[in-house]
């Protein structure tokens, strides 16, 4: 096995996840994240300002420096949905490349949601009996998936709506009002009320949004749970909602509108979710050692 490591800038965090792995097994070393909030910090002319781009070097350096500590021989980079979407994206790529000398990807809708599925059906743990559906909820987009395991994607659907996105827009309040939510689910229903994937045998769910409910709901998402967490994310503040259950409080903020987008999912898929523990990073890695 060798020691990899991959930093994704993505629209709400900068990631980097640490492992082991060869292309069939990921044994994770170390993980760290900071909320960099790239898509909340795009101008009004869809560009990264230069102080945001300085403070996303600062962090890739950071990373790539303790990725380089813990042994990583090969690190990749990749960014997402905000600076997919960013005009001057070739300008982030450039200053990374020149303060860090680390090549930074910026994937495609297609090529995020393949990675998506693939870091998922490899770490799932057991071969699904028939096609593999994968809900990928960012900051700044939306990936529904559906596959047949590890890595054949047969249909897929990119959204531009994410849990950064959406709580923006819609939800302003902490703790978001009734209204609010009501507002919300409607913008989520604009965008996924009509969609209607292929049949799955089982459906999972992946990026931050989903790892954090499973840690107030459990790996499994269905109607009671969304309900249930819903329920306490509508109670109280942010902060008190971070401290019960050991989750920041940043990522709290943007947890109802992530709830929202993935419950809209799970009634796409007409199935509960299950959490995954990987997505596109563990993907990438898993990739890169075949």
């Amino acid at each position: 096995m060798m020691r990899r490591a991959c930093i994704d800038i993505g629209s709400n965090t900068t990631r980097l996840l640490v492992a082991d792995c060869d292309g069939e097994r990921l044994v994770e070393v170390h993980q760290e994240r900071a909320f960099t909030h790239v898509r909340r910090a795009l101008t009004a002319s869809e560009e990264i300002a230069d102080d945001k781009i300085a403070e996303l070097v600062a962090v890739v350096l950071g990373q790539l420096e303790a990725a380089r500590a813990l042994g990583a021989v090969d690190v990749r980079g990749v960014a997402t949905a905000a600076v997919r979407q960013a005009r001057n994206r070739e300008a982030l790529i450039a200053a990374l490349r020149a303060s860090c000398g680390l090549e930074v990807t910026v994937l495609s809708a297609a090529e995020e949601a393949r990675l998506a599925f693939s870091g998922a059906a490899r770490t799932l743990g057991h071969v699904p009996s028939g096609p593999l559906g994968v809900v990928d909820v960012g900051g700044g987009s939306c990936e529904l998936v559906v596959g047949t395991a590890p890595n054949s994607v047969d249909w897929f659907a990119s959204f531009p709506l994410g849990s950064g996105q959406l709580t923006d827009e819609c939800l302003h309040s902490d703790p978001p009002s009734a209204q609010e939510i009501e507002r919300a689910q409607a913008r989520v229903g604009d965008l996924l009320g009509e969609v209607q994937p292929p049949p799955t045998a089982c459906v999972v769910a992946v990026g931050g949004s989903a790892t954090s409910v499973r840690q107030i709901a459990g790996p499994v998402l269905d109607a009671a749970a969304f309900a249930r967490v819903l329920a306490v994310l509508l109670a109280e503040r942010a902060i008190d909602v971070a401290r019960r259950f050991g989750l920041d409080a940043d990522r709290v903020r943007l947890l109802p509108a992530g709830l929202l987008i993935l419950r809209a999912a799970a009634a796409c898929f007409g199935a509960p979710l299950e959490v995954a523990r990987g997505g596109l990073r563990e993907g990438l890695l898993l990739e890169s050692g075949v």
